[in-house]
């Protein structure tokens, strides 16, 4: 099973990156509001520790009681489900965070189809050794009320999920590093999103498979707008000026994702995403005045897979 994990997608577009391809989070509730990134690194950090080390103990016993060290088959269709929490920005381009309970799915058959709330939909109609490419599914999430500030809820609307549809092509350059892009556009709606990543599987440490993931995202005006604009009306009423954004960069990060088997057939998925708005993005008076340029995430999941 592919360590791999969420995010996401704006993982975010992507605002904020469950996808029907994308995109995950978790860290521990900020009790103190004064509580400063370094410390919730910290914290996720002390997590991610715990989880590492209570997952190998468990794992060593669980292995060696199975005594199966047999290499899985690269070409057999695998299937994934577990359920997790997220921790991830309240939007795109805020400070605060949301928690949200997240399921975990992860269906592929290699060269043919692939599921999951990682990647969502992807269709190979090429199915080459080195070229993989063809349809190409996203789910993005929205923007809800009780996720603004109290100073932003009643000025700002809030957004609706959406679906986009589009293609993708992937190069297996090794059997450990990946490049790929996707481009999609709006189901309904008139925003378009292009995804350029690359991928390093790293080397195994004991029984953990990790991974590293850069992204770059980019966005035309309508989706620009939607996400990042203020009209002339809101500008007024928040005392800022007005933002009409154009199409170009809007978010690059790092992804560290970590798989610890806890037995035969079950795991805990963990993944820390740092990214940071980019261009129009990161100038929205949304971001400077009320938010962010820099987005954290990190989620916990665990799994069960076939």
């Amino acid at each position: 099973m592919h360590p791999r994990f969420l995010s996401n997608h704006l993982c975010l577009p992507i605002p904020c990156t469950v996808s029907l391809s994308a995109v995950s989070s978790f860290a521990l509730p900020d009790l103190n509001p004064l509580h400063s990134a370094g410390r919730r690194v910290q914290l996720s950090a002390f997590l991610l520790s715990s989880c590492l080390l209570g997952g190998l103990l468990w794992s060593s016993a669980s292995l060696a009681d199975t005594g199966d060290g047999a290499a899985p088959d690269p070409n057999a269709i695998t299937l994934a489900l577990g359920a997790g929490i997220e921790r991830l920005p309240s939007f795109p381009g805020a400070k605060s965070h949301r928690n949200e309970p997240i399921p975990y799915v992860d269906f592929e058959w290699p060269d043919h189809v692939s599921l999951s709330t990682l990647d969502g939909l992807q269709v190979d109609v090429i199915g080459g050794n080195v070229l993989h490419g063809g349809f190409f599914g996203d789910y993005q999430w929205g923007r809800d009320t009780e996720d603004l500030s109290p100073r932003l809820r009643e000025k700002l609307n809030p957004l609706s999920p959406r679906l986009s549809t589009g293609g993708y092509l992937e190069w297996q350059l090794t059997k450990q590093f990946d490049v790929g892009t996707n481009l999609s556009h709006d189901i309904n709606g008139a925003g378009a999103y292009l995804n350029v990543y690359a991928e390093w599987d790293l080397p195994k440490v004991w029984l953990i498979e990790h991974s590293l993931q850069v992204r770059w995202q980019a966005m035309n005006g309508p989706a620009m707008s939607r996400f990042f604009g203020v009209t002339p009306i809101q500008a007024s009423e928040l005392d800022v000026p007005s933002w009409r954004p154009g199409s170009g960069s809007q978010l690059a990060d790092l992804e560290y994702d970590v798989f610890v088997p806890t037995s035969q057939h079950t795991g805990v998925a963990l993944a820390l995403t740092y990214g940071r708005l980019l261009g129009n993005a990161a100038d929205s008076p949304l971001a400077t005045r009320f938010g962010s340029a820099t987005q954290i995430s990190e989620a916990l999941a665990f799994v069960y897979h076939w």
